[in-house]
């Protein structure tokens, strides 16, 4: 399969606050869409289908403070369809790009892609390493599990959207920007071998060695590769508008460069942007970064 040079690109609107649990970043699709995402891509050559969003419960009561997965059922129901829909595009020789929402709506899109192409690697762009489950978590908050479903661990009305059998393998996966695990988290990662590129690792290696690294590891053997891109990866200072901010992280252009850098690999196939939270933002400074950081993904560059 073509990966992000294929020319069709179908975007789809995940507005999804619930595994977050945090009121604004179900704005999050609008808020990219309205940083003219779609212009951006069309004067990169490419054709833009954009379906709209998928229907969320936007009724739903306050879950219990000692819930151990909040709203799980419409999280799971989001993201059967979101899965689904994601399959569907690929089958059309489409490349799907998700705009959340949460990142609890990974689960679904990595588990849609898995559909077609089961070798699949996934560079992960992230604070945190979403690697808890309901036995490990604190908060309850799925997607801070989302990680953890897509490789099939976790409650099973998530790990079986698409398939139990449908997951990721560990050793095709690399989480970059992290600087907070949980305790949970840093025993699961260490167990299965999932290599994580902090930010003291970039700090010392610097993004270019990183992404070298990080390249390498999920194209070995590999069919395409899946972007996951919260933005709060990146420095509050550069996107300040995320749910969950912590500051120390990736610089605006150690983002744009290992985007960059992944663009000139042609690695890949599918790709969605979290996490945006516009109630929180300054002037739309977050959605615009996200649009800027996917302009370099799919090919834009300063000359």
């Amino acid at each position: 399969m073509d990966a992000v040079r294929k020319t069709n690109i179908t975007i789809i609107g995940v507005p999804l606050h619930y595994g977050a649990n945090r009121k604004g970043v179900d704005l999050g699709p609008d808020a990219i869409r309205g940083a003219n995402l779609q212009d951006r891509l069309e004067a990169l050559g490419y054709t833009i289908d954009d379906l709209g969003d998928l229907q969320v419960n936007r009724q739903l009561q306050p879950a219990p403070e000692d819930e151990k997965l909040k709203y799980l059922s419409e999280i799971a129901r989001v993201n059967r369809e979101l899965c689904a829909s994601v399959s569907a595009e690929l089958g059309k020789g489409r490349f799907p790009l998700v705009l959340g929402g949460d990142h609890s709506i990974a689960i679904g899109t990595i588990k849609g892609v898995l559909q077609h192409i089961k070798r699949l690697g996934v560079i992960w762009f992230d604070a945190h390493t979403d690697v808890n489950t309901h036995e490990t978590t604190d908060s309850g908050h799925i997607h801070g599990m989302s990680l953890a479903a897509a490789l099939g661990f976790g409650h099973g009305d998530l790990t079986s959207i698409g398939g139990a059998d449908v997951k990721l393998n560990p050793g095709n996966v690399v989480i970059i920007g992290a600087r907070s695990i949980d305790p949970g988290e840093r025993a699961f990662l260490k167990a299965r071998g999932i290599r994580v590129f902090t930010m003291h690792d970039i700090d010392r290696d610097g993004m270019k060695r990183v992404m070298e690294e990080a390249l390498d590891i999920v194209s070995n053997g590999t069919d395409g590769v899946h972007l996951s891109l919260d933005l709060d990866g990146m420095d509050p200072s550069a996107a300040p508008g995320v749910s969950t901010p912590v500051t120390g992280g990736l610089s605006y252009r150690e983002s744009h460069f290992a985007m960059e850098m992944l663009f000139e690999r042609n690695l890949l196939v599918s790709a969605e942007a979290v996490e945006v939270n516009p109630m929180l933002d300054r002037h739309n400074k977050t959605a615009s970064a996200a649009v800027e950081l996917i302009g370099s993904a799919f090919g834009e560059r300063i000359l």
